[in-house]
């Protein structure tokens, strides 16, 4: 998604990483620069605006569920093989076996 609008930081590098940006997960440097962004480009904060809400009902609904260590563990490092660009298995990593 892009608006056509020509942006210091491209709406494609903003929404890939918008979710670091939701989690406080970036430098501070990288969230002026997303801040700066989304103050110009309307579809970008519109996009944000969703996303946080979704975030906040999540966190209303389900925030209270403590989530087992061992799943925690697949699902971060599902996330680091989808960020290095690794192949995915084939078989579901965080399915709970028994």
């Amino acid at each position: 998604m892009s608006c056509g609008e020509p942006h210091e930081t491209d709406c494609s590098e903003v929404l890939d990483h918008l979710y670091e940006f939701l989690d406080h997960e970036m430098p501070d440097s990288d969230c002026t620069k997303f801040e700066s962004h989304f103050e110009e480009c309307s579809p970008c904060l519109e996009k944000y605006g969703l996303e946080q809400a979704v975030k906040k009902l999540v966190k209303r609904c389900c925030g209270h569920d403590d989530v087992p260590s061992d799943l925690r563990s697949k699902v971060m490092g599902r996330i680091e093989l989808i960020r290095s660009g690794q192949a995915i298995p084939d078989h579901d990593v965080t399915a709970v076996q028994e």
